[in-house]
């Protein structure tokens, strides 16, 4: 998808050059660049600029070689100062948030992009981009908006089809999700991924039994996968099948023993069985592990309070509310703890922020599995 050429732009340049086979002259950059000698190239261009500092496609050349040679910083700078001489110049805006977009640089490609698109609205790979640096900066409804008109129009192009799902998923339209995932795996049914996306997004729209299903097939081709019997552990979890789901978490244990969340879900199946001395050691690991895994927390102070060990219990259980106030299950496992230790005032007041938070807690798998989005796809 890549548009670095700009030989309208080059021609008419050195139609407006007189000393056209000078050296140091645009005519002897364009005869190093089709050797392939790119640094050749770029040092006559650069010649080029300093002798005439106010010409744009000089400079838009000049990014032109450098990005082909992979140097899309000091490319990303030529754009620039081509874009602050002549923000109309052809190509310009694409090439600059091209050049952006290879540093990982998401959030500074989309304004060019943007430009480039408001341009030409028919333009598919400003269109393409621009919603994958949205996606890269975890703009992801803007994303979808943007990729969905752009998939309709490729349905074989597997790359756009995965952001834009991706992309759904993550602004929670399950939907959307959904159908693009069905229609990725109608072109490749053994990819585990989208099956394991796929089940994420009926998940999230209730359809807990048809998740299972997509992870148990997700396992099949590739029962290594990482976090993958977590995931199939914790919807066993949600349907009250505590021993498939135990199993499950042991699965994923046994091939990655530093899986905090598995863990922590572990220890909270021991205490749905009443077993909160077994519960205990898990639950620590998980801490110390992830000291930010909220939920870990939340399970390890109630282990701690079953255990009557209610000094450690409210300092864990504090720090869970800490993590986040607006959660109501660390504040109803913190009044339980004062309750036992007698406290009854401060018991009292825990409860009454349960009633002012109460909710239903976002069990969303997508999140439980990953912290952040996958990446873009190469």
């Amino acid at each position: 998808m890549e548009c670095w050429r700009l030989h309208g732009l080059i021609l008419s340049f050195l139609l407006a050059v007189p000393a056209f086979g000078q050296a140091g002259s645009p005519a002897e950059a364009i005869a190093l660049e089709k050797q392939g000698k790119l640094e050749e190239a770029a040092k006559v261009w650069r010649m080029v600029t300093k002798r005439d500092p106010q010409n744009a496609a000089a400079f838009a050349s000049l990014g032109v070689i450098l990005s082909k040679s992979q140097k899309f910083d000091e490319a990303a700078i030529a754009y620039r100062k081509a874009l602050n001489l002549n923000p109309k110049l052809p190509g310009i805006q694409l090439n600059f948030g091209l050049a952006e977009f290879k540093q990982g640089r998401f959030k500074s490609a989309i304004a060019p992009f943007r430009a480039a698109l408001a341009a030409n609205p028919q333009n598919q790979q400003a269109r393409i981009l621009l919603g994958f640096s949205l996606y890269g900066a975890e703009r992801f409804a803007e994303a979808a908006t943007c990729l969905e008109p752009a998939a309709r129009l490729e349905p074989a192009n597997i790359q756009l089809h995965q952001v834009l799902a991706q992309s759904c998923l993550w602004a929670k339209n399950r939907a959307c999700a959904e159908n693009e995932f069905r229609l990725i795996l109608r072109q490749d049914p053994n990819s585990a991924a989208a099956h394991i996306f796929l089940g994420q997004a009926l998940d999230g729209l209730g359809k807990t039994w048809d998740a299972l299903t997509e992870f148990q097939e997700a396992v099949k081709i590739a029962p290594s996968e990482p976090n993958l019997h977590f995931g199939l552990g914790f919807l066993h979890l949600k349907l009250s099948q505590y021993e498939e789901a135990e199993r499950e978490f042991g699965v994923e244990l046994s091939l990655y023993p530093d899986n905090a969340q598995a863990l922590a879900y572990l220890g909270d199946i021991r205490l749905k069985q009443n077993r909160p001395a077994d519960a205990l050691p898990l639950l620590r690991k998980a801490t110390q592990l992830k000291s930010d895994l909220r939920v870990a927390q939340v399970y390890l102070g109630r282990a701690l309070t079953d255990l009557k060990q209610y000094q450690e219990a409210m300092a864990v259980l504090q720090r869970a509310v800490a993590l986040d106030p607006s959660e109501p299950d660390a504040h109803y496992q913190l009044g339980r703890v004062y309750r036992a230790a007698g406290d009854m005032a401060a018991s009292q007041k825990e409860f009454e922020k349960v009633r002012q938070l109460r909710r239903k807690a976002d069990e969303d798998l997508v999140r439980k599995m990953s912290a952040s989005p996958p990446a873009l796809p190469q």
